[in-house]
């Protein structure tokens, strides 16, 4: 018995094989013409998830500008920033470079007067700092620009000192108290001069805690604040003043500065003709508003790219993306994973939100793949190299688990998956972001109270994301087609690189 199924090729049913006999057009093809082949009304499709960067964006920071180009103000506080390094010091107010770290006799006696030069390393007018391993503006200690304006007769000051010469001690053995009687700002440009009274004694062998012999400290952009910095440093501790002595000096400090951004034009067409949009298809009937639907997303695709790839060109009219606003100007880390540990990475988190210098709490970590992953397996546990511990008793020794990371829950942010992940410095939250694999960027940590989304907006005209219809008659015939255009005009506005931190 024959296969009822092959009553001959396609092609040879309906194009008439050899009776000859044309049905339906010459070339039309719709399978083995008595087979159902079960199409049903249900097409598979393949969805991609909400771009993460870009759709936070859109709901938490857009502000709508109305220049092509505008700029921006950023305040940074100097009350906490009154600290300073010992550069030279001495017995008299010569002082120029000192070869040593040890305190002549005046420097550790109660009563004695002693001179110090101090240096700082961050700018006196607009009070931008250092950011942590960020080489690009990097600022060394008595560059230009820095001298410290903020010492006045009657502050007290807390200097740490050592008790060896080894300049590179870390641990201060304790601290003296200095009261500043006179400052001069006119020897040096970018030190202050301070003759001061000891008002607190310390060990004969008391040296200052500084960097090294010939330079007291200079590179300070990739140093540890905590554990390298801060012992090194001199600060203002209050005020001391008789009875009746009247109104002390005053100072005033600059803490604005501003910044500037301009929008970038994206565009995105579609054409058909009136024939192919009144011909109605199977699945989507309409095959214009489908391919429609199609450009709407691909459009928002170009953009969210441009929001992490883009870098700013006043030439080229773009806008300053992610990756490359925070690779040149935020804090950078590195991040092996063969390598990194959950130590090592909780010391990061530790330099990167260091009360005294960035206190955000807004981050949102966006991660590679594989990072996402190794995120997950530090906060699960699963590492137990990174999280046991070896404990004492007094008698035996046996492991502990040490949990400084730990997954605390899964959340949905307007459609995100975020993960929380609790750490010693707070919860992380983070995302999954795609577009970051097969970048040399691992995490960018993004503070999504420092960038925001600008739109156009002005003279009733909203170019965010502005559709234009038109139709095309083609020259020397009727035909006409529908041609419609997606704009979008918009930038992003970066503010406090401090901020923001990436890890490479």
């Amino acid at each position: 018995m024959s296969d009822l199924l092959s009553i001959g090729t396609t092609a040879d049913v309906q194009s008439g094989g050899s009776s000859g006999s044309v049905r339906y057009g010459p070339d039309l093809d719709t399978g083995v013409l008595r087979r159902k082949y079960d199409f049903g009304d249900r097409v598979s499709e393949l969805n991609i998830a909400q771009d993460p960067f870009f759709r936070f964006l859109n709901k938490l920071a857009k502000k709508k500008v109305n220049d092509a180009q505008w700029k921006f103000t950023e305040r940074r506080p100097s009350w906490h920033k009154r600290y300073g390094y010992i550069t030279a010091h001495g017995a008299t107010s010569a002082v120029a470079t000192t070869g040593d770290a040890s305190l002549a006799a005046a420097g550790y006696t109660a009563g004695n007067v002693y001179y110090i030069k101090v240096g700082t390393d961050y700018k006196n007018s607009v009070n931008i700092q250092n950011i942590y391993g960020q080489s690009n503006g990097a600022i060394a200690v008595g560059a230009s620009g820095t001298q410290p304006l903020f010492f006045l007769p009657g502050q007290v000051l807390k200097i740490n000192y050592c008790l060896t010469s080894a300049f590179s001690a870390t641990v201060p053995a304790g601290y003296m108290e200095y009261r500043v009687d006179e400052v001069d700002l006119t020897t040096s440009a970018t030190h202050a001069i301070l003759k001061c009274t000891v008002m607190t004694s310390a060990s004969a062998a008391a040296d200052l805690m500084w960097a090294s012999a010939s330079a007291a400290v200079s590179t300070v952009y990739n140093k540890t604040i905590h554990s390298t910095l801060e012992p090194q440093r001199i600060g203002v501790i209050g005020t001391v003043h008789g009875k009746g002595t009247g109104y002390p000096e005053t100072w005033n400090d600059q803490p604005f500065s501003t910044g500037q951004g301009q929008i970038q034009i994206w565009k995105t067409t579609m054409a058909m003709d009136n024939t192919d949009r009144a011909t109605e298809l199977k699945y989507e009937r309409n095959e214009w508003a489908r391919i429609w639907r199609e450009k709407l997303i691909e459009h928002k695709w170009d953009v969210s790219n441009s929001l992490i790839f883009s870098s700013f060109s006043s030439t080229y009219r773009t806008t300053e993306g992610a990756l490359s606003f925070i690779t040149n100007y935020g804090n950078i880390f590195s991040l092996t994973l063969a390598t990194k540990t959950q130590d090592s990475f909780l010391d990061d988190l530790s330099n990167f939100l260091d009360p005294r210098y960035n206190n955000g709490q807004s981050c949102v970590f966006y991660c590679q793949t594989q990072v996402y992953n190794w995120l997950h397996k530090l906060g699960e546990g699963s590492l137990f190299n990174n999280n046991l511990e070896l404990i004492n008793d007094g008698t035996n020794y046996f492991a502990r688990a040490n949990f400084d990371m730990a997954v605390k829950g899964r959340k949905r942010i307007f459609g995100i998956d975020v993960t929380v992940i609790s750490t010693v410095y707070g919860d992380m939250n983070v995302v999954r972001d795609v577009h970051l694999d097969g970048t040399h960027v691992k995490i960018l940590a993004i503070d999504m109270n420092h960038v925001k989304y600008r739109p156009l907006v002005g003279n009733g005209l909203n170019r965010d994301t502005s559709i234009y219809v038109g139709v095309q008659t083609l020259e020397n015939s009727g035909v006409d087609r529908r041609v419609d255009l997606i704009q979008t005009e918009a930038g992003l506005e970066w503010d406090m690189p401090e901020k923001h931190a990436a890890w490479l």
